[in-house]
């Protein structure tokens, strides 16, 4: 490999499929910035010619990325492979925060603060937390971004009482890897509902779309090890950067 490569350490038959290496590779380079959402690819015979493989292993290893959401294929005169916009795949079978998702799928997750208040509870996030009357929580608005482009609005309550200090700590990444490194509460399941809504003039503006655009509404209470309601959400995400996996198994028989 050239010095001022973009690519890992050299890929190697010992290491598994030469094909799943080399799409491994290019996913690292999107996450650590090399290419962003756009950037063109170099051809198959340059990809072969600098991993040392056939065209057919480049081929594989496109295909897979192709699979993955991470590239898109144009024909034509001005066609070629390019990054694609990133697609958030939401895998309702295990639970993990945005953070993880985007990871596991090669994108660089990013957040802004939009609000942070400690408020009293109102009834339905009292009754989710399993507060009393008059707790209070701590709000947390948030624009949650996959390589720099917007994908879903969070607005989150934790209890107040057991996350004394959340609004002090930095709150651009992960907060469930927060909660369990400051408070050891990680959340570890979830009950999430989703239902479809149109973007309103606000969300429209943070999230990038026109008004009225369908979008997904997914509102959740997730839960510690211990069943203990940790956080009380609701997320609003663009229906055309995300996309629901749900692993279905037949009942046992009775």
């Amino acid at each position: 490999m050239p010095p001022n490569s973009k690519w890992p350490p050299k890929i190697s038959r010992s290491k598994g499929m030469l094909h799943t290496q080399i799409a491994n590779a290019v996913a690292s380079s999107i996450t650590l910035g090399h290419f962003r959402t756009g950037d063109r690819l170099p051809p198959e015979r340059e990809l072969a010619k600098e991993f040392g493989v056939n065209r057919l292993t480049v081929r594989q290893a496109l295909a897979e990325l192709q699979i993955r959401k991470l590239i898109h294929r144009r024909t034509g005169r001005n066609g070629g492979t390019f990054i694609a916009e990133p697609v958030i795949e939401y895998d309702l079978t295990t639970f993990a925060g945005f953070s993880e998702q985007a990871r596991r799928l090669g994108h660089i997750a990013g957040a802004r603060v939009l609000r942070t208040e400690r408020v009293v509870a109102d009834e339905p996030t009292a009754e989710a937390l399993q507060l009393s009357e008059g707790d209070e929580v701590f709000e947390i608005d948030r624009l949650r971004f996959a390589n720099d482009l917007p994908v879903l609005l969070e607005h989150s309550s934790f209890p107040a009482e057991r996350f004394a200090g959340l609004l002090s700590e930095p709150l651009h990444g992960s907060i469930y890897e927060l909660l369990e490194r400051r408070y050891d509460a990680r959340p570890v399941r979830a009950v999430e509902r989703i239902s479809p809504i149109a973007a309103n003039a606000r969300t429209a503006r943070l999230l990038d779309v026109t008004r009225g655009t369908p979008l997904l509404r997914v509102e959740r209470e997730a839960f510690d090890v211990n069943g203990i309601p940790v956080e009380s959400a609701c997320d609003i995400l663009r229906a055309d950067r995300s996309r629901t996996l749900v692993w279905s198994f037949e009942l046992p028989p009775k």
